[in-house]
């Protein structure tokens, strides 16, 4: 005689262990492997950014500090030094971008693809981002010296042009500048670039070649279509950048000659360690993040909407 299968148990949850127990329990694991970092970042960034908010409504002295409202912030829309800066740290932050976003475009389109050599051609057009921007801003400054016996003088000098004074001209200085950052951003983005062009189906450039299409009307509707999302998010990072550059025009310039490459970084370190004006100095601080974050924003919404 056969004998009756026993039916089986239900499982049970083990005594004392309910699901949304053991829930909290993880959570409280995670937040306790995160609780020293989290403890970093309040002592370093968020209360020097509360802190810094604060002191941009008062007028800081070294005994005592006086409650100012929004005194700062009209200074620093209405002084000719504050409007200038912000005005040279806009047409920095465009033309880097554009000039890093073009030129690593192109790069990453010759040296695409699996050949073996290539690693050695992207580990070299790497280099410049690795190494320390003020060793890279010194190298530039002895590059850029106005003489004869300036390296790139000399270098236009065999083709017949004659020596310019670059960073010793106030008409020049800030291109010059430019000129620099666009050679150190461009290896970035030619390596983000890269990792786009191989998220792209290759079965589309062959469809395409298939019925005659050139190599113009291959990169217009299948690359760029395709790397849109990498351009808005190398379009943040850059503009981001180039709104908070500080080493390259302090080791070039210092915001010569006679502040025509004066950037708002600059002027917040002059104004907050040279001259003492931390409230002002604070407020400036607080300009640049609102105009950081607002630029991030705006970017997100347009990416949204076009992606929409």
């Amino acid at each position: 005689m056969t004998p009756t299968p026993t039916p089986a148990r239900p499982q049970t949850a083990a005594p004392g262990r309910t699901p949304g127990r053991a829930r909290r329990r993880g959570a409280l694991i995670a937040w306790a492997f995160l609780a020293p970092a989290l403890l970093l970042f309040l002592y370093f960034k968020f209360i020097p950014m509360f802190t810094g908010l604060m002191m941009s409504f008062q007028e800081i002295r070294y005994i005592d500090s006086t409650w100012v409202g929004l005194d700062n912030y009209a200074t620093i829309l209405t002084d000719e030094a504050f409007r200038s800066a912000i005005w040279h740290s806009l047409v920095l932050a465009l033309g880097t971008t554009a000039g890093s976003l073009v030129f690593g475009l192109g790069l990453a389109l010759l040296i695409e693809g699996p050949a073996r050599y290539l690693w050695f051609v992207r580990t070299a057009a790497f280099l410049p981002v690795v190494v320390t921007m003020a060793a890279v801003a010194e190298v530039w400054r002895i590059m850029y010296h106005p003489g004869d016996t300036g390296t790139l003088n000399m270098i236009l000098g065999w083709v017949g042009i004659a020596p310019q004074p670059f960073l010793a001209d106030e008409d020049s200085s800030l291109l010059s500048i430019m000129v620099m950052s666009i050679w150190r951003g461009t290896p970035y983005d030619m390596m983000i670039f890269l990792a786009g062009l191989v998220g792209i189906d290759r079965t589309l450039y062959e469809a395409a070649a298939v019925d005659g299409a050139s190599t113009w009307r291959r990169l217009r509707h299948i690359t760029l279509p395709a790397l849109r999302p990498v351009f808005w998010i190398l379009f943040t990072l850059a503009a981001i950048r180039g709104l908070r550059v500080f080493v390259e025009v302090y080791v070039l310039t210092n915001g010569g000659p006679n502040g025509s490459s004066e950037v708002l970084m600059t002027l917040i370190y002059k104004l907050g360690f040279q001259t003492g004006e931390l409230g002002i100095a604070s407020a400036g601080g607080i300009v640049l993040f609102a105009a950081t974050l607002a630029l991030t924003v705006l970017v997100q919404l347009m990416r949204r909407r076009q992606s929409a």
